[in-house]
Formats: C-alpha cells, structure tokens, sequence
C-alpha cells in the first residue's frame, strides 16, 4: 500500500511511498541483528564520536529538518529549529556521559570480587509518534546507540518523510550500515516485529490505547517495553500564586506545538480566590496568538496534524459544552482550508465531561475551579493519567512537598512548565505509561544488568 503524506496546512499531498511487507521487514531485523553482534564490541569513544558526529549533522540540517516537519505535521518554524537543536543537545550528553553510566560497579559481598556489568540487548524497535519527529526518535536512540544497541523505528505514517530524512541524515554522518534502520511497516506486521525473536526489546511513545496493544505484544514475547503514553497534565494555580507568571507560563505551555504535547498544561486548577483573574489573563493572553501556515508565515501555532484529531478534539469540545461547560474562547472550527483549531478555553469543567476526564491533544484549557489547596490536590489526582503536572505557589517550600508527597506524576514543574530534559528520567505512572527515557535511569532500560561473582 501507498503512505500519502499531506500538509495539514492545506491538505494537498507532499509526498508518497510504498510500505514494505513482512518478508522485507524480516531481512532488516536480520540485517540488524548481524550488525549488533559487531556494534556491542564497539569502544565507548567510538560510539561517542559517531554521536559527536550525529550532533554536528543536526546542526547542519536544521533548516532542512524544520521545514519538513512544518510540511508533515505542521510545526512552526521556530519549533521545529529549537526540537533540531535538542536533538544534537542529546546526543551530545550521552556521548559525554555514556561511558560513566554504564561503568562496572564492584559492589563488597562474600565474594573475593563482585562486578556489576551493563550490557547492551541488541535491536531495539521503537514505534514513535509525529507531534516531535525527531526528537522522540533520539532520546531513544542516542542512549541505545551508546549503550552498544542497534535501532530499528517505526515512526507514524504521516511523518514518513522525516522518519526516512533522518535516517539517511545519520547514514551521512557515518552510522554504519545496519546500525539504524527506518521499517515503513503497517500496523499489522508491526506486531510481527514485535514478535521477532531477534528483536530484543521495544519502546513506544503514543496513546493509551497503542500502549495497551504493545505492552501486550511484548509482554506475550516476553520483551522489555518502555512506553511513554498520554498525559492530561494538571497545573494548580494556588491562593498565593503569581497570576501573572502562571496565566502567561500556562498559555505557553498549552499551545506548544499547537497543544498537541503529551506533557502540555492540559487542566488549570485554579483555587477560587485566584479564579476570576487568571481566567481573564488567559483569555487576554490567547487572543493574542496567530495560527496559520508556518511556512507562509512566523504564527504562533500551525495547523493540527492531520483532520481527524482537528475533528476529534472539536468533538470533545462540543461534548463537554452541551455537559455544561462554558466555551470562553475559540471553540469553532475556522472555515478556511488545513486542519487548523483556535486557542480555545473552555470553564465551568466537571467531571463527566471529555475536558474533565479525556486528554485534548490540542489548543484547548480546561480551567477547573476549586475551593483550596486540598481540593486541588484531589481534583489533580482525579485521573487515569500520571505524566506531568506544575504548581504555582510564591510558597516554594510547600510548592516542594505538594510536588514530592501529594501529587502522582513522573515530572512536577513548580512556576514553570515541565519539560523533557537529558539530564532527567523522563516518563510517567498510571495509564501514562512505565519506565523511564533520558538520563542515566533512561539509559539502564536497554540493558542486561548483569552480576559477576568471583570465588
């Protein structure tokens, strides 16, 4: 079958290509798996001059790579530079700091010499998501690929042209042939990937509902899984906030990307003292921003990634409007062509409604008004979801404990945003999924831990 992919700006197609069947699929995870047996016995400075160098080709290409995910999945510009320059950033601190994670440890035990060894598992497939195209693929990648992996991704259809970009980007930067390979699979041979029994491990970022399905395959072949999932991030706007600083820090974080973040600030629980003022201050602040093609243009935000997640999260809007919710902002469909949705703010949100209960993968807040500090607590925790959560509070020491004690997440901002970092594990609890990315806790999860006791 055809992959077509089309700019959600204009919904015209850019590009197509063939998907490859099983058979094919097969011949690359051998090929993978033959260069794995080489690549484990790699130096640890050999692999890190070969990051040095994927760093350096990021930089070199960062126009060309922006443009593309403007094209594909609609990124502003700006964005897409910055998402560029964070890939290099990653490889560079796993290139640095590789060797020293993963240095033996000689623990004292009854033995006359204990080592602690970290090996690496072979080929690793990763299904990753459109909303940061190659981002996702490299925190992933550079840490499996210094610990001694071999990558095989499978990225969404409709990012096809940055999957197979980046992958001869990296081709051209020295990575040796079977070293990382893209496998423009469909969903069904996916699952026989998974089931491979060359293929050592895999790792998702996506929805809910994928991590169920891979977890399961996985699990079934008896395979470590990393999966990053969905988030309905909660913000708590507490009495002594800075409402000025959370308003404006919210709306960034909201409509990053065009919303479409699993960690964005997705539900504003605002105390009632505070309501009234940061409600106005968001609406103020995201009339402001500009939406439309971003390579017509330098917008605040650009088209959604494609016409059924703009329609899917209008419908939640529409859902929990007639459930009582009040649209204070946007909230309609523009007519013009693209897949484009307004910043939009929805209040009066309980639960029962999608904006209450769903993540909104998109420009949409849900402000949620609560008497206190407890309340907040409690209306936070009030779902399935455990990825990224902010307080703001001028109390940073209580902000602290909240944050340690009280809230269930992987990540807590305190008056900031969250945001995914290679010096920090990165992922989430509940149905956001489990393990970790990033860091040194990141890159233990792509390895036999392996103990050596001598006599």
């Amino acid at each position: 079958m055809s992959i077509d992919i089309i700019n959600p700006a204009n919904g015209k197609t850019v590009r197509s290509f063939n998907e490859i069947d099983i058979h094919e699929a097969n011949h690359m995870i051998e090929k993978s798996y033959h260069f794995a047996q080489q690549w484990k016995f790699t130096s640890f400075k050999e692999r890190a001059a070969l990051l040095e160098k994927w760093a350096q080709a990021f930089e070199a290409n960062k126009d060309k790579l922006a443009h593309m995910m403007a094209e594909e999945m609609g990124k502003p510009i700006p964005q897409g530079e910055s998402e560029v320059d964070k890939c290099a950033w990653v490889c560079r601190y796993y290139a640095e700091h590789g060797e020293k994670f993963l240095s033996n440890i000689h623990p004292q035990t009854n033995a006359s010499e204990s080592i602690v060894t970290f090996q690496p598992l072979g080929p690793i497939l990763a299904i990753m998501p459109w909303n940061f195209p190659y981002w996702q693929v490299m925190r992933f990648a550079a840490p499996a690929v210094m610990a001694g992996n071999v990558c095989l991704l499978k990225h969404a259809p409709n990012v096809t042209g940055c999957a197979l970009q980046l992958e001869d980007m990296l081709k051209d930067a020295g990575a040796p042939e079977g070293l990382f390979q893209v496998l423009l699979t469909n969903v069904e041979d996916t699952g026989k990937v998974i089931d491979h029994p060359k293929v050592a491990a895999v790792t998702l970022t996506g929805s809910a509902r994928a991590g169920r399905s891979v977890a399961s395959r996985a699990g079934k072949a008896l395979k470590k899984a990393v999966l990053e999932l969905g988030g309905s991030d909660p913000y708590l706007i507490l009495d002594d906030a800075d409402i000025k600083l959370a308003a404006e820090t919210c709306v960034n974080s909201r409509l990053l990307n065009t919303g479409q973040t699993c960690i964005a600030a997705k539900r504003f629980i605002v105390t009632q003292k505070n309501s009234q003022t940061f409600t106005e201050y968001m609406v103020e602040l995201m009339k402001t921003k500009t939406y439309g093609d971003p390579l017509q243009g330098n917008f605040d935000l650009g088209p959604m990634a494609r016409k059924d997640l703009r329609d899917e999260l209008h419908n939640q809007v529409e859902k929990s409007v007639k459930k009582g919710a009040k649209c204070v902002l946007g909230g309609s469909i523009p007519d013009q062509k693209g897949c484009y949705y307004p910043p939009t703010i929805l209040t009066n949100v309980a639960p029962g409604m999608p904006a209450y209960e769903e993540e909104l993968f998109g420009p949409v807040a849900s402000i949620i008004e609560v008497a206190n500090e407890e309340e907040a607590i409690e209306v936070a925790n009030d779902t399935i979801y455990g990825l990224g959560a902010g307080i703001f509070s001028k109390n940073t020491e209580r902000a602290k404990e909240i944050a340690e004690k009280h809230i269930n997440a992987g990540a807590v901002a305190i008056n900031n945003f969250v945001k995914s970092d290679p010096r920090l594990p990165f992922g989430g609890v509940k149905q956001s999924g489990f393990g970790r990315e990033l860091s040194h806790f990141g890159m233990l999860e792509f390895v036999n831990i392996k103990s050596i006791m001598v006599d």
